[in-house]
């Protein structure tokens, strides 16, 4: 069973809100009214006769929901038995509300179908003559609301999100408690940040706009001749041309398709909007990679949204109300530090190779660290370092490197791997951030170099932002600090959260969506865990 994690309550009255109104519909066996506000007093009925017996044995007979058994006894046991969804001989408003909002689940991003969902369209069907028994669809109508709400808000469990590698917090809610907050006043079903990660709906709204492209049949096909191919640049002609230009109008890179084959300016703007969309070097040639991802199909693009749809569920909605934080995405090989709301800055990095893939979890900067010493991990000693000083004895010296304590270490120095500064917040993985001498490695697109540390190309901003109102750590001192002499700690008068995260699709505030590599293979294996026959984590 799947648990309702990572948001507040008040954020789960979400759950109906696009129900302002409920249209009248003959396939309704009930005619529901509903107005812009209305509210639902908290008291129950008791048409139909509920205990724990009755519900042990609902699960027998529908098998397919036991998961939901627990979850259903507890708001049963918290309303005193009495029915949910029936007032007076029918299915209430609130009901109804609840079928609508499953029937339109696509639109969430989800890809999941109730178990027995047929029965339930029978009580909401005016033309069929089969109306299953009142304690069934109460019962179903409950079972309906967690498969909704864990779908929805919760995503994945706790333990599975641990199993694939996802490591940061996670919240318990009372489905009781939301249950309870729904019925006692819809009036505050309003769409908030306070309802979901507000990157969730962007991505809604992204993820409505690619499956309109999808079914005007829009995502048209780049023709090129692959064997004589050559980089498309400004004032070439082609019907390559043509087609590129109707794309970036399609996607919104251009305003607008004048239909022209010619690679004039207006077309120039709008590719490097894109390649700024898809963090691509940014530069006029179109390479026959840049058509190969133009010709993946656009249900690869929808299937990315809904993806990153569900990794927004496991976020807490009160992150970025945080007042100051850092967050880290790794598909885009960049950092956020964010203070009062806004971008205070916004830098290059890079992140883990394969071999040792940066982990995804939070912390506390508790210190920042200047001309830091560098004290190679014991499995860089074994596999790398070792092999070095037996082929040069003097490798240690030539690399300003030093035995201390039965460990090596790298002096300070503008040449020491972790630059002039480090950004520490303790963890059992040993990652934090740091300057990097290798200034080079962030003209590269796909920037996974490290050893799992993340390498900050604007180090040294990030330390002048993070103690711009600390009187004493003025800029001099931080200048001197960072000369490489010698080690020197400040302690952080107050601690910044770190946010280490997996996004391969994100929606600016404008409203542009940036798609980002699967670096390390996630939205494959995430794919899989969702959407594969043989496992159903819904």
């Amino acid at each position: 069973m799947r648990n309702f994690t990572f948001l507040p309550v008040v954020a789960l009255s979400f759950f109906i809100f696009s129900f302002k109104s409920v249209p009248e519909d003959s396939n309704y066996k009930k005619t529901y009214h509903s107005s812009e506000k209305h509210s639902v007093a908290a008291t129950y009925i008791s048409i139909i006769s509920i205990d724990a017996a009755v519900i042990n044995d609902f699960f027998k007979r529908y098998p397919k929901l036991k998961k939901y058994q627990k979850d259903v006894q507890e708001i049963y046991k918290t309303k005193s038995y009495k029915s949910i969804w029936y007032d007076e001989k029918n299915i209430s408003e609130f009901g109804a509300l609840l079928y609508q909002k499953v029937n339109v689940l696509k639109d969430q991003g989800i890809d999941s179908k109730m178990p027995y969902k047929e029965i339930i369209d029978q009580a909401f069907n005016e033309s069929d003559n089969i109306d299953p028994p009142k304690i069934d669809t109460e019962l179903l109508l409950t079972s309906m609301y967690i498969f909704y709400a864990s779908n929805v808000y919760s995503g994945v469990d706790p333990a599975t999100l641990k199993k694939i590698g996802w490591y940061l917090p996670a919240k318990s809610i009372s489905y009781s408690k939301i249950l309870d907050s729904l019925i006692v006043d819809t009036n505050r079903l309003n769409e908030d940040d306070n309802l979901l990660f507000s990157q969730y709906y962007k991505l809604k709204d992204a993820l409505k706009k690619y499956r309109k492209i999808e079914t005007d049949n829009l995502w048209q096909k780049i023709t090129i001749d692959s064997a004589n191919y050559k980089d498309l640049r400004p004032d070439d002609t082609s019907v390559a041309i043509k087609q590129i230009r109707q794309r970036l109008f399609v996607v919104g890179d251009l305003k607008r398709d004048s239909q022209s084959d010619v690679y004039d300016e207006e077309l120039m703007a709008g590719v490097l909007n894109y390649k700024k969309r898809y963090n691509l070097k940014l530069n006029y040639a179109i390479t026959r990679d840049h058509i190969n991802q133009l010709n993946e199909p656009i249900s690869k693009r929808i299937k990315t949204i809904m993806l990153n749809m569900e990794r927004c569920r496991w976020i807490p909605t009160n992150l970025s109300k945080a007042s100051e934080y850092v967050m880290v995405n790794i598909p885009s090989f960049r950092m956020f530090y964010v203070k009062d709301g806004q971008y205070a800055l916004v830098s290059d990095i890079f992140v883990g190779n394969r071999l040792s893939e940066t982990v995804i979890f939070s912390g506390t900067m508790d210190r920042i660290v200047f001309s830091p010493y560098w004290y190679v991990p014991n499995s860089i000693i074994q596999n790398e370092l070792k092999l070095q000083i037996a082929s040069n004895k003097n490798y240690l010296a030539e690399h300003n490197m030093e035995w201390n304590g039965g460990k090596v270490r790298q002096k300070p120095g503008p040449k020491n791997s972790l630059g002039l500064v480090k950004f520490m917040f303790p963890n059992p993985n040993d990652i934090y951030m740091h300057d990097t001498p290798a200034k080079s490695l962030f003209e590269f697109e796909n920037r996974t170099f490290s050893h799992g540390c993340i390498n900050v190309k604007e180090a040294k901003n990030l330390a002048l932002a993070i103690l711009k109102d600390d009187p004493d750590w003025p800029a001099d001192k931080i200048d001197k600090a960072m000369s490489g002499e010698k080690e020197t700690t400040c302690m952080l008068k107050n601690k910044i959260p770190v946010y280490i995260g997996y996004f391969t699709a994100w929606v600016q505030d404008n409203g542009e969506i940036n798609f980002f590599p699967d670096v390390y293979s996630r939205d494959e294996s995430l794919d899989k865990l969702l959407y594969s026959d043989s496992v159903s984590m819904k």
